[in-house]
């Protein structure tokens, strides 16, 4: 299931991705964030990963046909989860996308969001630092 977040900010999208992700979810998606972009612009985008189980091999191939479409209509990705492979599909996301990626675990999430609030932050070292 894909969950839109309320962010406050039309430049900024937060969603919730649980369970297993299949087609219909995409349908459902991906219209509004494709008007969210066309409002926008170029946004930061949240994704929260609760109880993630992946994707079915239909929402497999919409997930990437979708980050073909919008490789520049990102500026920064922030991903947020509790296990060691979402991590690693940062590392394997960022060759698809333009945005600067960056991992979160699900304790740091505050981080993330300020991460992507921020225009002179880089990096979520530099929250760090600061708190």
């Amino acid at each position: 299931m894909i969950e839109i977040l309320q962010t406050g900010s039309p430049k900024i999208l937060g969603i919730k991705l649980s369970g297993k992700l299949h087609d219909l979810d995409y349908r459902a998606f991906v219209p509004k964030l494709d008007a969210a972009i066309a409002q926008a612009g170029k946004i930061r985008l949240l994704a929260y990963f609760e109880d993630f189980r992946g994707w079915d091999l239909p929402a497999a191939w919409d997930d990437l046909v979708f980050g073909l479409k919008h490789y520049s209509d990102f500026g920064r990705i922030a991903m947020v989860g509790d296990r060691k492979w979402e991590e690693w599909m940062v590392r394997f996301c960022k060759p698809f996308t333009r945005a600067n990626v960056m991992y979160f675990d699900a304790s740091e999430c505050d981080l993330a969001w300020v991460w992507l609030r921020e225009e002179n932050l880089s990096s979520p070292e530099e929250i760090r630092k600061e708190r």
